[in-house]
């Protein structure tokens, strides 16, 4: 596949075990924890093992746990109110084990994405998706999407931090409007440009 994009700066080289394997088998892997995470939320000691088990695949890859926390670390409220919900509505078990769970599912997706290279990763889903060019689906559309949705999380926490940076240099720390404006417009003007881009490049249909 080439689209002309180029490695996305999430990827961290090595030779761990987890680097030498396929891109294919650790996105099975990740579907498989996925489809499981149903049956784990059953039971909250179960979500802290699959945790532990990411942890343990962190540091099998060369990565501290300090890793694995700072890619966790920008849902922190978003987790916190899961968990005062679910504790509210039921009880402390049920608020370890949705927060758990999405905690290991966010560390086991962000450890594919240290460990393999993007474009290997959507090379993958390119392959996969090429059955369905039969039925009028273009594979290399799907990879385009997928690679640019990876590339917007980044781009979006960046310009989340400069906004907030702004906030606080004008004192204006707890207004929320403040903070969403500035980020909405700058995050439609980068879109807007990235669709400039595109349709230079010839995808505009």
């Amino acid at each position: 596949m080439a689209i002309g994009i180029n490695t996305l700066g999430l990827y961290r080289p090595g030779d761990s075990l987890l680097h030498r394997a396929g891109a294919a088998v650790k996105l099975v892997g990740l579907l498989v924890l996925g489809a499981m995470s149903v049956w784990l939320q059953g039971s909250w000691w179960l979500v802290l093992v699959a945790l532990a088990v990411v942890a343990c695949c962190y540091l099998l890859a060369g990565f501290g746990v300090g890793v694995m926390a700072k890619q966790v670390r920008p849902m922190l409220w978003i987790l916190a109110f899961t968990a005062a919900m679910n504790w509210w509505a039921a009880d402390w078990q049920r608020a370890v084990s949705v927060v758990g769970m999405i905690a290991t599912l966010v560390a086991a997706a962000a450890l594919v994405t240290l460990t393999t290279p993007t474009t290997a990763l959507v090379d993958v889903v390119v392959r996969g998706a090429a059955p369905l060019r039969r039925f009028g689906v273009d594979p290399e559309r799907i990879g385009l999407t997928l690679l640019l949705g990876i590339r917007c999380v980044p781009v979006v926490a960046g310009l989340a931090r400069e906004v907030r940076e702004a906030q606080i240099a004008r004192g204006a720390v707890r207004d929320i409007r403040a903070f969403a404006v500035p980020l909405l417009v700058r995050a439609l003007r980068d879109a807007d440009a990235i669709g400039e881009a595109l349709v230079a490049r010839g995808f505009d249909d």
